[in-house]
């Protein structure tokens, strides 16, 4: 395939990101990874198990608790994070007529695709993703077409071999989807950053970093650069002083200011960990009087203003953040195919029971129901699948 070798390095018995640093990641990780009972030999397509000092918080029973750490005892509470989670509602979601999805992955609540190509127990089909992986993926490209095809060969993908297809076809041929940029890189941990920058500088022969620079400019490029090299805290401790300074340096580079001094939103978003950019956001309303969500949007403009948006709101609540790009997705005349495939693709396993809730929350509506009055045909089929029907 043209990922040679690419299993040794980058895909693990959990066959999503590996193993994460227990320095970094977020805390108190189920070791399972949130699916429960995984069939001996047999692959989880999802994000990668765990270690205790890597993982995701507090996990029910059974479930994968998709949400934010554990706050500091000392430092800012649990409020900014997801809501409580229902111990009843399980993980994989339970369908009409009981059980979860299918079981063709090889384990309970198994997508009807997702592992059906696998080898050798790797849960995800042909290692290196597609184009150019073989076998099942080959046939299914050329037999498919359209967003269904779409769809279907991103399941086949590891989880960072998708989002750094995602990333390069984003930059390919004319224009930039910055969009794409900016939901994976916004969103993803340090770790996850990390794998997905090995992954595609052994597909592409060429760094990133330097696809992305050769592809955006200014403050924008600056951003992204950041996010990419991953250099935020991944720790969990809150410094209240240094969370009032940072409130008021953000507050001082715009507001209180003619003009705007980006590096300075840039140096406190992109690299201080989560715990404390939650105490620094308190911080700044009480400086400011707003939230810091209104006064980016005050200060800045187009891409520089979504992508500081995206850091803020995946910070704040990461459920949220891909219901409002869904929402945005199918809403008025037409859809935003892209964004709509990408974020069910690399949020099916994941967090897609919390998006869910968060879509209804903010919405009204059921995201199911938004998907089956947009979409069509076998595509829409699948997204359903994806999504899974509301009791």
């Amino acid at each position: 395939g043209k990922y040679p070798g690419i299993t040794n390095w980058i895909q693990n018995p959990a066959g999503g990101y590996p193993n994460q640093n227990p320095a970094g990641g977020y805390p108190n990780q189920n070791p399972a990874g949130g699916y429960p009972n995984q069939n001996p030999g047999r692959a989880n397509p999802g994000y990668p198990n765990q270690n205790p000092a890597g993982g995701y918080p507090n996990q029910y029973p059974g479930r994968a608790n998709p949400g934010y750490p554990n706050q500091n005892p000392g430092g800012y509470p649990a409020a900014g994070g997801y809501p409580n989670q229902n111990p009843a509602r399980g993980y994989p979601p339970q369908y009409p007529g009981g059980g979860g999805y299918p079981v063709a992955g090889g384990y309970p609540g198994g997508y009807p695709v997702r592992g059906a190509g696998g080898a050798g127990g790797q849960g995800w089909g042909q290692p290196g993703g597609y184009p150019g992986g073989g076998g099942l993926a080959d046939d299914l490209d050329s037999e498919l077409s359209g967003n269904f095809q779409k769809v279907v060969l991103g399941l086949l993908m590891l989880a960072p071999v998708y989002d750094a297809h995602e990333l390069r076809t984003s930059m390919k041929g004319a224009g930039t989807e910055e969009a794409a940029l900016i939901d994976i890189l916004a969103s993803r941990t340090t770790e996850e950053v990390k794998i997905i920058n090995l992954v595609y500088k052994k597909k592409h022969d060429n760094s990133l970093e330097d696809d992305v620079c050769g592809d955006t400019s200014g403050m924008f490029q600056r951003v992204l650069v950041s996010l990419l090299t991953a250099g935020r805290d991944e720790g969990t401790a809150v410094d209240p002083a240094l969370a009032v300074q940072d409130a008021k340096d953000i507050f001082e580079a715009g507001e209180a200011r003619w003009g705007t001094d980006e590096v300075k939103f840039l140096t406190v978003l992109c690299v201080r960990n989560r715990n404390h950019l939650l105490k620094v956001f308190e911080e700044y309303k009480k400086v400011s009087g707003r939230d810091i969500e209104d006064s980016i949007k005050r200060e800045m403009s187009g891409s520089l203003e979504e992508v500081f948006l995206a850091i803020v709101k995946c910070l704040k609540n990461k459920p949220a953040f891909f219901a409002e790009r869904l929402y945005k997705s199918m809403k008025g005349l037409g859809t935003t195919d892209s964004v709509l495939i990408r974020t069910m693709v690399a949020r099916a396993e994941i967090d897609m029971l919390d998006i869910k809730v968060e879509f209804f929350k903010m919405y009204g509506k059921t995201l199911y129901s938004f998907i089956k009055g947009d979409t069509s045909g076998d595509y829409r089929k699948i997204l359903l699948e994806l999504c899974g029907e509301d009791k």
